[in-house]
């Protein structure tokens, strides 16, 4: 029984990190107001309940379909670190086999959900909960978050994104190093004005994407 808590403090990192940000403030210039950060969180809770609501037959037929597919779980909860360091369940629809240990078997609906991005809607109730935001930084791991040396504390300032910079530049073609420099430009510009830019960019790119086509043979 006493090992089963065993693991690193969520909050740990965020204090080491929030005692790095009073020694060396990179971020200082670009620093959010608080009626800003209120007005966001306001309007994730606002936008993500109106997008349950509305796309509830979706993701209620969406989640039939995957559990007939094979009677397997409907969600997959991968642990994300997200504001102040604390873990959670990052969900997705379940898009690999009910006995598949790796992403290698990726059923046919599960290929249809994550070419079109319908696989993230889950996330919604992620946003609500208040572990993630409607546009912020990637959701990572946590043994990812030192890849973020100085800029680690500033990510865990922010609640991770649904959609974010990596999702309007053409994130497919996005390196992992190029995807951190992605989030530390966020990190450091965030304004509402650019969340609603990105906002704006991937529903853009939702509404225009061919993803639920079967691909042409060739």
């Amino acid at each position: 029984m006493a090992g089963k808590n065993q693991g690193i403090n969520p909050t740990g990192p965020w204090r080491d990190f929030a005692t790095a940000r009073q020694e060396r403030r990179p971020f200082n210039s670009s620093q959010p107001r608080l009626i800003s950060r209120i007005l966001k969180r306001a309007l994730d809770i606002i936008i993500a309940a109106s997008f349950l609501f509305f796309l509830s037959p979706l993701l209620l037929s969406a989640a039939v379909i995957v559990t007939l597919s094979d009677w397997g779980p409907v969600f997959n909860s991968h642990r994300k670190i997200g504001y102040r360091g604390k873990e959670f369940g990052c969900l997705k629809f379940r898009t690999t086999g009910s006995d598949a240990t790796t992403d290698a078997h990726v059923t046919v609906v599960g290929d249809i959900l994550r070419r079109s991005s319908l696989d993230k809607l889950p996330q919604l109730i992620n946003v609500l909960l208040g572990q993630m935001s409607l546009v912020g930084p990637r959701a990572i791991t946590k043994e990812e978050l030192p890849r973020y040396g100085e800029h680690a504390y500033a990510y865990m300032a922010f609640r991770p994104g649904l959609t974010g910079h990596w999702q309007t530049s053409r994130h497919n073609d996005v390196s992992y190093r190029n995807g951190i420099s992605l989030d530390v430009e966020y990190l450091s510009k965030w304004t509402l004005t650019l969340d609603f830019v990105i906002m704006a960019k991937t529903l853009s790119a939702l509404l225009f994407r061919h993803a639920l086509l079967p691909k042409a043979d060739s």
